[in-house]
């Protein structure tokens, strides 16, 4: 094993604030819908707005240094080892199995990863900001007017914004689930707050592959030579 820096500062600083808005967005979120009373209804409703500012704030940074730094790279699906991927999460977790992926700083998702990931950021968290744009916007004051978007009900995006708010919900489950299936349990989580990470060492192993490939030449040639003896 060798310590990599795989994290960059902007990206741990994201990742963490992220989190903490999503949270707290689920915390005031659910309030606002009724399913307990924790700041009151109308602080619950003036907080989530306030969060929600803050996230469409993030994400408009986080996708300027993804395509300015050429991270977005990281991102591309590919069906390479996907199977092997998904077979591991699957089953070879539980037998200790080796990971079917390697981690470096030019590809730091595994296959499901990558896929995972972009869905979440082309699809769930588009989907909540503008539902949730909708839902801000459908009746605003403009002076001593109100206005409106032209939109008949609010239960159709309310039903919208709501299953967002769940699969987002169901992914920080998987997410936070994932964490703990590191070397050790906090592994990830370390690297994801320092940004170095303990990373297999290739040229280790491929000083490895060389050793067993002399051994086994050695081995060939040995029996050679017994039999010509024979």
């Amino acid at each position: 094993m060798k310590t990599v820096y795989i994290y960059k500062s902007f990206e741990r600083f994201w990742h963490w604030t992220q989190a903490f808005l999503i949270f707290f967005l689920a915390l005031t979120g659910f309030e606002v819908h009724g399913s307990y009373s924790f700041f009151g209804y109308e602080n619950a409703v003036i907080f989530h707005s306030y969060a929600a500012y803050a996230l469409i704030v993030v994400i408009v940074f986080a996708i300027f240094w993804h395509f300015t730094t050429g991270e977005w790279r990281q991102y591309i699906p590919t069906t390479k080892f996907l199977k092997a991927q998904l077979d591991f999460y699957i089953l070879g977790i539980f037998r200790n199995s080796p990971h079917p992926t390697k981690k470096s700083v030019l590809s730091k998702l595994n296959p499901l990863q990558r896929l995972t990931y972009l869905e979440l950021k082309i699809m769930v968290i588009p989907v909540m900001v503008i539902s949730g744009l909708f839902y801000m916007f459908y009746r605003y004051t403009s002076g001593d007017n109100i206005g409106g978007l032209d939109i008949e009900s609010l239960e159709t995006v309310a039903l919208i914004h709501t299953a967002g708010a769940y699969a987002l919900m169901a992914f920080v489950v998987v997410h936070v689930y994932l964490i703990t299936t590191g070397h050790s349990i906090l592994t990830n989580l370390k690297a994801m707050m320092t940004g170095y990470e303990d990373v297999e060492d290739e040229n280790e192993e491929n000083n490895n592959e060389e050793e067993n490939k002399d051994n086994n030449d050695n081995i060939k040639e040995n029996e050679k030579v017994e039999n010509e003896k024979h």
